[in-house]
């Protein structure tokens, strides 16, 4: 049976939508997958543009209010983001893990150092994933 991951941020426009098509693509045949936001907003378009730099499209996927989850089970209820950590529902029977990630939303300056910005951020998650995924062999 599938183990069953909520990633949670604030806006559900970039970390957590990052995580979810990322851990979907490197263990989907482990992992159900979701991801929400406590004040969702819509994905990125350089959440998109960064995703597809890897060659993962995730043009349909979007931004969910975590309301919409409540009363479901999760095994992994993951928070990318310190405000989302902060107010974050509980879910009977996860696991609850943070992890701390800058928002590359925030990153100033040209497109060009906006995109480096939503990339290095995916690099980061896809790294943490990754570990995520071997610590839970079975």
């Amino acid at each position: 049976m599938k183990k069953r991951v909520l990633f949670l941020c604030t806006g559900n426009s970039a970390r957590s939508q990052m995580a979810e098509a990322l851990l979907r693509s490197i263990a989907g045949d482990k992992y159900e997958v979701f991801s929400a936001g406590t004040q969702p907003k819509g994905v990125h378009p350089l959440t998109i543009e960064a995703m597809q730099g890897i060659r993962i499209d995730i043009r349909e996927q979007t931004s969910k209010n975590v309301t919409s989850f409540l009363g479901e089970q999760f095994d992994y209820v993951i928070t990318v983001c310190d405000r989302a950590k902060q107010s974050c529902p509980v879910f009977p029977g996860s696991v609850p893990i943070h992890w701390g990630f800058d928002d590359p939303a925030d990153a100033r300056g040209s497109r060009e150092n906006q995109l480096r910005t939503f990339e290095r951020v995916r690099d980061e998650i896809l790294g943490r994933l990754r570990l995520f995924v071997l610590a839970n062999k079975d």
